[in-house]
Protein backbone atom coordinates (compact mmCIF):
# COMPACT_ATOMS: atom_id res chain seq x y z
CA UNK A 1 0.00 0.00 0.00
CA UNK A 2 3.01 2.47 0.90
CA UNK A 3 4.53 1.05 -2.34
CA UNK A 4 1.64 2.35 -4.17
CA UNK A 5 0.73 5.64 -2.62
CA UNK A 6 4.60 6.25 -3.06
CA UNK A 7 4.19 5.28 -6.85
CA UNK A 8 1.09 7.97 -7.37
CA UNK A 9 2.92 10.61 -6.14
CA UNK A 10 5.46 10.25 -8.24
CA UNK A 11 3.84 9.68 -11.30
CA UNK A 12 1.77 12.81 -10.22
CA UNK A 13 4.84 15.09 -9.44
CA UNK A 14 6.42 13.50 -12.76
CA UNK A 15 3.26 14.54 -14.26
CA UNK A 16 3.54 18.17 -12.81
CA UNK A 17 7.24 18.41 -13.69
CA UNK A 18 6.36 17.55 -17.52
CA UNK A 19 3.22 19.82 -18.25
CA UNK A 20 5.33 22.85 -16.29
CA UNK A 21 8.07 21.99 -18.72
CA UNK A 22 5.65 21.60 -21.68
CA UNK A 23 4.30 25.83 -20.84
CA UNK A 24 7.85 26.87 -20.77
CA UNK A 25 8.52 25.80 -24.03
CA UNK A 26 5.29 27.30 -25.24
CA UNK A 27 6.30 30.14 -23.60
CA UNK A 28 9.32 30.39 -25.22
CA UNK A 29 8.07 29.58 -28.65
CA UNK A 30 5.60 32.27 -28.07
CA UNK A 31 8.18 34.78 -27.16
CA UNK A 32 10.24 33.80 -30.35
CA UNK A 33 7.28 34.25 -33.01
CA UNK A 34 6.41 37.38 -31.17
CA UNK A 35 8.79 39.82 -32.80
CA UNK A 36 8.10 43.30 -32.77
CA UNK A 37 7.43 43.38 -36.25
CA UNK A 38 5.10 40.73 -36.07
CA UNK A 39 3.02 42.49 -33.58
CA UNK A 40 2.98 45.40 -35.02
CA UNK A 41 1.85 44.45 -37.81
CA UNK A 42 -1.10 42.37 -36.09
CA UNK A 43 -2.06 45.43 -34.36
CA UNK A 44 -2.63 47.45 -37.50
CA UNK A 45 -4.37 44.77 -39.19
CA UNK A 46 -6.63 44.54 -36.07
CA UNK A 47 -7.24 48.19 -36.23
CA UNK A 48 -8.25 47.96 -39.73
CA UNK A 49 -10.82 45.49 -38.72
CA UNK A 50 -12.03 47.58 -36.05
CA UNK A 51 -11.99 50.58 -38.01
CA UNK A 52 -13.88 48.81 -40.70
CA UNK A 53 -16.67 47.62 -38.27
CA UNK A 54 -17.01 51.21 -37.03
CA UNK A 55 -17.69 52.04 -40.73
CA UNK A 56 -20.28 49.38 -41.01
CA UNK A 57 -22.26 49.82 -37.79
CA UNK A 58 -22.39 54.29 -38.60
CA UNK A 59 -24.19 53.18 -41.67
CA UNK A 60 -27.00 50.63 -40.40
CA UNK A 61 -25.15 47.82 -41.80
CA UNK A 62 -25.53 44.72 -39.11
CA UNK A 63 -24.45 42.15 -41.38
CA UNK A 64 -21.39 43.70 -42.33
CA UNK A 65 -20.37 44.86 -38.77
CA UNK A 66 -21.19 40.90 -37.74
CA UNK A 67 -18.44 39.65 -40.18
CA UNK A 68 -15.28 40.31 -38.42
CA UNK A 69 -16.93 38.29 -35.62
CA UNK A 70 -16.36 34.19 -35.41
CA UNK A 71 -19.25 32.17 -37.39
CA UNK A 72 -19.37 29.83 -34.64
CA UNK A 73 -20.98 28.09 -31.84
CA UNK A 74 -18.43 29.23 -29.55
CA UNK A 75 -18.48 32.67 -30.34
CA UNK A 76 -18.55 34.13 -26.28
CA UNK A 77 -20.31 37.97 -26.07
CA UNK A 78 -20.55 39.14 -22.35
CA UNK A 79 -23.19 42.01 -22.11
CA UNK A 80 -25.72 43.43 -19.75
CA UNK A 81 -27.71 40.56 -19.87
CA UNK A 82 -25.01 38.26 -19.66
CA UNK A 83 -23.56 35.75 -21.55
CA UNK A 84 -24.46 34.84 -25.27
CA UNK A 85 -22.90 31.69 -27.16
CA UNK A 86 -23.08 31.55 -30.87
CA UNK A 87 -22.67 34.08 -34.03
CA UNK A 88 -26.73 34.21 -34.59
CA UNK A 89 -27.49 34.48 -31.41
CA UNK A 90 -25.13 37.47 -30.77
CA UNK A 91 -26.53 39.28 -34.26
CA UNK A 92 -30.14 38.38 -32.80
CA UNK A 93 -29.48 40.70 -29.62
CA UNK A 94 -27.75 43.03 -31.63
CA UNK A 95 -30.84 43.02 -33.79
CA UNK A 96 -33.40 43.84 -31.12
CA UNK A 97 -31.57 46.12 -29.45
CA UNK A 98 -30.71 48.12 -32.23
CA UNK A 99 -33.66 47.70 -34.62
CA UNK A 100 -32.75 50.41 -37.00
CA UNK A 101 -30.13 52.86 -37.64
CA UNK A 102 -31.22 55.80 -35.63
CA UNK A 103 -30.96 53.84 -32.55
CA UNK A 104 -27.57 52.51 -33.91
CA UNK A 105 -26.04 55.55 -34.56
CA UNK A 106 -21.95 56.48 -35.37
CA UNK A 107 -20.01 53.84 -34.04
CA UNK A 108 -16.52 55.15 -32.92
CA UNK A 109 -13.64 53.04 -31.02
CA UNK A 110 -10.73 54.57 -28.49
CA UNK A 111 -8.91 51.97 -27.95
CA UNK A 112 -6.74 51.78 -25.13
CA UNK A 113 -4.29 48.76 -25.15
CA UNK A 114 -3.40 45.73 -27.73
CA UNK A 115 -1.69 42.28 -25.68
CA UNK A 116 -0.46 39.53 -28.08
CA UNK A 117 -1.94 36.59 -25.81
CA UNK A 118 0.02 34.30 -28.22
CA UNK A 119 0.67 34.76 -32.00
CA UNK A 120 -2.22 33.93 -32.71
CA UNK A 121 -4.65 36.03 -30.30
CA UNK A 122 -4.84 39.88 -29.24
CA UNK A 123 -6.47 41.35 -26.60
CA UNK A 124 -8.12 44.87 -27.46
CA UNK A 125 -9.09 47.04 -24.43
CA UNK A 126 -11.20 50.26 -25.27
CA UNK A 127 -14.37 52.66 -25.40
CA UNK A 128 -17.10 52.53 -27.60
CA UNK A 129 -18.90 55.74 -27.83
CA UNK A 130 -22.38 55.90 -30.14
CA UNK A 131 -23.17 59.51 -31.25
CA UNK A 132 -27.17 59.22 -31.48
CA UNK A 133 -29.92 62.46 -32.16
CA UNK A 134 -30.78 64.25 -28.86
CA UNK A 135 -33.96 61.91 -28.60
CA UNK A 136 -32.30 58.73 -28.26
CA UNK A 137 -29.35 60.64 -26.64
CA UNK A 138 -25.68 58.83 -26.86
CA UNK A 139 -24.54 55.82 -25.53
CA UNK A 140 -20.74 54.81 -24.61
CA UNK A 141 -19.21 51.92 -22.69
CA UNK A 142 -16.36 49.98 -22.38
CA UNK A 143 -15.31 47.03 -24.20
CA UNK A 144 -12.54 44.14 -23.98
CA UNK A 145 -12.53 41.55 -27.22
CA UNK A 146 -10.10 39.04 -27.93
CA UNK A 147 -9.15 38.25 -31.78
CA UNK A 148 -8.50 35.47 -33.03
CA UNK A 149 -6.24 35.14 -36.74
CA UNK A 150 -7.51 32.82 -39.05
CA UNK A 151 -6.65 32.14 -42.66
CA UNK A 152 -9.22 34.81 -43.64
CA UNK A 153 -7.79 37.24 -41.05
CA UNK A 154 -8.27 38.11 -37.78
CA UNK A 155 -11.91 37.36 -35.98
CA UNK A 156 -13.43 38.61 -32.88
CA UNK A 157 -13.60 35.36 -30.51
CA UNK A 158 -15.13 36.71 -27.36
CA UNK A 159 -16.35 40.42 -26.68
CA UNK A 160 -17.37 41.43 -23.15
CA UNK A 161 -18.65 45.56 -24.05
CA UNK A 162 -20.55 46.95 -21.43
Amino acid sequence: MIRTKQLGLMAIALFMNLAACQQANVHHGERKSNTTQDVETAKAEIRAVLEAQSACWSQGNLDCFMQDYWKSDSLLFVGKSGLTYGWQPTLDNYRKSYPDPSAMGKLSFDLKEMRPLSSETMLVVGKWHLQRDTKLGDLQGHFSIILKRFPEGWKIIADHSS
